[in-house]
């Protein structure tokens, strides 16, 4: 059994930077990972993905400005979120599936983290 547990969410200016971290308990090593993200009343999406095979995915909106990465001896994942903007505003999700089938952005995840809220402000 994975569980997954976000942190580094937090409130922002415009221009800043933020690292969120998901700490996973359970062997993840051979595990896609990934960070998706929700506003309030809009739909779940894809912001970055790492792959079993270490390629990384990233949504066209934070490519350049956001950086998935592992720490393997930690068993934790982060994402580096560079140049913030306001619509970046959501709660931020980690997630993890030992499969690695299709695109890693919209793929179905088995495991989900409960979330960190980072919140930009203009």
């Amino acid at each position: 059994q994975v569980q997954l547990q976000e942190s580094g969410g937090a409130s922002v200016q415009s221009g800043g930077s933020l690292r969120l971290s998901c700490a996973a308990s359970g062997d993840t090593y051979s595990y896609s990972m990934a960070w998706f993200r929700q506003a309030p009343g809009r739909e779940r999406e894809g912001v970055a993905a790492l792959d079993t095979n270490g390629s990384t995915t990233y949504a066209a909106s934070v490519k350049g400005r956001f950086t998935i990465s592992q720490d393997n001896a930690k068993n934790t994942l982060y994402l580096h979120m560079n140049n913030l903007k306001p619509e970046d505003t959501a709660m931020y999700y980690c997630a993890a599936d030992p499969g690695a089938d299709n695109d890693p952005l919209t793929r179905d995840y088995s495991y989900w983290g409960q979330g960190t809220q980072v919140t930009v402000s203009s």
